[in-house]
């Protein structure tokens, strides 16, 4: 079992319990799966894909599925079928070692971080968080990479507003960025 899931069993869900927010320890916000997304664009180039899948794999820990284009746009040169990026869905165990990879490791390799966006929350709790480098994450190797791919990182919670879905992020180690006051 994750480090990170016995710190929010044993720590955090009494500790949300005892605020006096939740009644039981069912209504306390838990983290259901987080997706990371990559798109190559609609160059055509088969490699590019290839490039995707073994990267996300890596970051991952498990094999990417395919995203299509799901219809053909003339001015993108895009055509209904196209191979476009990929996606992978973790949850579970995987889900959590890759949280605390994600937080204790790569966040703090991204050049000038000040924190993550208050903004990029959906409504219905969940979190989204853009990367524009794979080698934040240090099992890529440096070596290896012909081209630079960014991703989307979804944080999907059970929270119901996203004041709750930044409280569970915040306490789980997501790094936000300091509220600004006007």
């Amino acid at each position: 079992m994750s480090e990170l899931l016995k710190h929010y069993r044993s720590k955090l869900v009494p500790e949300l319990l005892a605020n006096g927010r939740y009644k039981n320890p069912m209504q306390v916000p838990r983290m259901l799966k987080i997706v990371l997304n990559t798109g190559v664009g609609s160059s055509g180039d088969k490699q590019a894909v290839e490039d995707a899948v073994r990267e996300m794999t890596i970051v991952s820990g498990q094999k990417p599925i395919i995203t299509r284009a799901k219809k053909s746009i003339s001015n993108f040169k895009l055509r209904k079928d196209q191979e476009i990026g990929c996606k992978v869905t973790l949850r579970g165990k995987q889900m959590y070692e890759f949280m605390e990879r994600f937080f204790n490791a790569a966040l703090p390799r991204v050049r000038d971080f000040r924190g993550a966006s208050n903004r990029s929350f959906d409504g219905r709790g969940s979190y989204t968080f853009g990367v524009d480098d794979q080698t934040i994450f240090p099992e890529i190797e440096l070596d290896k990479i012909k081209r630079r791919l960014g991703m989307d990182i979804t944080f999907v919670t059970t929270a119901r507003n996203p004041e709750q879905a930044k409280e569970l992020l915040k306490l789980l180690g997501m790094p936000f960025a300091a509220e600004r006051k006007n």
